[in-house]
């Protein structure tokens, strides 16, 4: 089932989005209907992460870290 749905969108966007869906031979209802279709479909894209971070991504797993610890840390290390 179609239903009617009014945007209110500034007018140099509407005459863009007019040239562009005729350039498609698509109507702007069928462009904005497949946008917003696409946007339940696309995942968004893994964070990339340096490699220097990555390759120490995990290397803690199963200690127990806390605030207290790291504090202890940097006493012993620089008091």
């Amino acid at each position: 089932m179609n239903s009617k749905l009014t945007l209110r969108i500034d007018d140099g966007l509407i005459a863009l989005a007019k040239a562009e869906a005729a350039q498609r031979g698509k109507s702007v209802s069928q462009m904005v209907g497949e946008f917003i279709d696409l946007l339940g479909h696309v995942k968004a894209p893994a964070q990339k992460i340096p490699p220097v971070t990555a390759s120490l991504r995990g290397v803690l797993k199963g200690v127990p870290a806390s605030e207290e610890s790291y504090k202890k840390h940097l006493r012993e290390k620089y008091g």
